[in-house]
């Protein structure tokens, strides 16, 4: 079913290709579900449906832990497609850096079909940002290892219900910026790893430690430690 939508969406039938990747996203398990999200992704794109494409993304993007590293590069880029233009048109290039070096990396090619809307993306990319400015981010994303590449790829992820205070309130970010903490990392060197200011880690902080009711840096250490090893 997952190459049944990838070969209708070539053939331009997009309403079948959607059936067939829907088909597939509702049936498989494990590695063969992140091929159907990505599947489904592309179909999505194609059709419009961006908030579908979106959630296919971070639903494949969080079973990545498993190992289904086969898709990344995908996903990646399909982010970078359905970014919203303006402001975030580095990150778009982080993104695209970071895809890039994966499919290197580990010889996964793209297929040729898709080329010529990645080419277009790039084009404007560069032309957005100027040609310093977009090697610079394709570097910084380029420079990212493959976990790194995913964290900073959910962090761009929309702001969902969270409750008010405890560890489940804190974002994807703050929960970076408390990782790196507990890692010893001094707040300046966690600025360059999430390619924010140290200002914005001081604020990321504060926010955190007002959820978390704590007050200094080793207790939220110590807090970071218990939450990261609890059993799910």
């Amino acid at each position: 079913m997952i190459w049944a939508a990838l070969s209708a969406l070539a053939c331009g039938d997009i309403v079948r290709a959607r059936s067939w990747a829907d088909d597939a996203a509702a049936v498989t398990k494990g590695m063969f579900h992140c091929l159907a999200l990505s599947a489904r992704v592309r179909v999505c794109i194609a059709e419009g449906d961006t908030a579908q494409a979106a959630a296919d993304v971070y639903e494949g993007l969080a079973m990545t832990t498993m190992g289904a590293y086969l898709c990344v590069p995908d996903y990646l880029e399909c982010l970078a497609a359905l970014t919203p233009d303006g402001d975030s048109s580095r990150h778009e290039a982080r993104l695209l850096g970071a895809a890039s070096a994966m499919r290197q990396r580990f010889e996964l090619p793209r297929f040729k079909i898709y080329d010529g809307d990645h080419e277009a993306l790039v084009t404007r990319l560069r032309n957005t940002l100027g040609d310093d400015v977009f090697e610079s981010a394709w570097a910084e994303g380029a420079a990212l290892s493959t976990d790194e590449a995913i964290a900073y790829a959910q962090r761009g992820r929309g702001e969902r219900k969270r409750p008010s205070t405890g560890w489940d309130s804190l974002t994807p970010t703050e929960v970076d910026v408390v990782r790196l903490v507990a890692e010893g990392i001094p707040n300046k060197d966690i600025a360059t790893r999430l390619f924010v200011s140290p200002r914005t880690v001081q604020s990321h902080l504060r926010h955190v430690y007002n959820k978390l009711g704590l007050t200094s840096r080793v207790q939220l250490a110590q807090e970071a430690s218990r939450q990261m090893t609890a059993p799910q």
